[in-house]
C-alpha cells in the first residue's frame, strides 16, 4: 500500500478511485491509501475535476511533520508510513 498526498484547487465532491481510503485533511488536502502506482492516482483523481482544474500529488514514503490537520491524521501517517530518517533495511 502506498500513501499519496494531493493538493487539488476544487476537491471532487465525490471521491472514487483505485484506493482504499481518501482522507480530507484540510481544505483542498487530500491523504490517499492505493495499491495503485502514482499515475493511476493521479488520473483518477484528474478526471473527478472540472477541466483545468490545479492538482498536485506525491507519495509520501516517510512520516511529514504537520499541524493544524484534520484530527486523527497524525495516527494514520503513522500507521502507513516509516519515521522520518528510517531507512529501510
Amino acid at each position: 500500500m502506498t500513501v499519496y498526498l494531493a493538493w487539488v484547487a476544487q476537491p471532487p465532491a465525490d471521491l472514487h478511485g483505485p484506493w482504499e481510503e481518501a482522507r480530507v485533511i484540510a481544505p483542498g488536502l487530500l491523504l490517499i491509501e492505493s495499491d495503485e502506482a502514482l499515475s493511476p492516482v493521479y488520473h483518477a483523481l484528474k478526471w473527478s475535476l472540472p477541466d483545468n482544474t490545479a492538482l498536485i500529488v506525491s507519495p509520501v514514503t516517510q512520516q511529514p511533520k504537520s499541524r493544524g490537520m484534520a484530527p486523527g491524521t497524525t495516527s494514520w501517517l503513522r500507521e502507513r508510513t516509516r519515521p522520518a530518517g528510517h531507512d529501510p533495511e
